[in-house]
């Protein structure tokens, strides 16, 4: 869809960055995706403690999902973002030998993106504010109307705590968790994955129900 007819298609401000949040997050079925290889990952490594029959069994189910997005012509987008972090997470720890740095890239990860969303606020140029301009056609046209930018810097806000809490609790469990390590990272970062993102969603949602913000003003600010 091209952005006119996307914004022909958003009335208000609000309407847009709930259909783009939706289309960034993939809907229940892309973090269900997300969380599927990480929940086989630490199953097999509780049940069989074996590293490599551990990855071989993540890494085929993320492939196997691939398969299925593609037999069924359905974006494989977010199939292959989960794919690329697990092989990610596959070289960490097969090359340290140590089951832990599987989890390790998804840590620096939400790390890193604590970072630029917090930038991107400190700055007055929150992320979520492109969202808007991807709809629009104009990438910093909503910069201009500070009630805009105060919605998207809220947003941002929102985006940005479950990134900081999951690095919060899963950083200190990488470095002394010891012997359960493994198994706590997978847990946590199953229960820090989509819930939160559901949460934080949720939250957002909310916020953006709240107003009512012409699209027209986001465009011509």
């Amino acid at each position: 869809m091209s952005a006119e007819a996307e914004e022909v298609a958003h009335d208000t401000v609000e309407s847009a960055v709930r259909a783009q949040l939706a289309k960034a997050l993939g809907g229940v079925r892309g973090m269900i995706e997300a969380a599927v290889p990480t929940i086989a990952f630490t199953v097999t490594w509780i049940t069989t403690e074996q590293l490599k029959l551990s990855l071989i069994v993540s890494i085929a189910l993320a492939v196997a999902l691939l398969v299925v997005r593609l037999v069924q012509r359905s974006t494989p987008q977010f199939v292959i973002n989960s794919l690329i972090g697990i092989a990610i997470g596959a070289f960490f720890a097969s090359r340290s030998g140590d089951a832990r740095a599987y989890f390790l890239p998804g840590i620096l990860w939400n790390a890193g993106y604590s970072v630029a969303m917090l930038v991107s606020i400190v700055t007055r140029w929150p992320v979520v504010g492109f969202l808007i301009g991807s709809v629009t056609g104009d990438p910093t046209a909503w910069h201009k109307d500070a009630g805009i930018v105060k919605l998207c810097t809220r947003l941002t806000w929102l985006l940005l705590l479950p990134c900081v809490v999951r690095v919060a609790v899963q950083l200190p469990v990488y470095l002394y968790g010891g012997d359960e390590a493994v198994a706590a990272l997978g847990i946590t970062k199953i229960l820090m994955g989509w819930p939160l993102q559901v949460a934080a969603l949720g939250a957002m949602l909310w916020l953006l129900g709240r107003g009512r913000t012409p699209m027209s003003q986001a465009k011509a600010a």
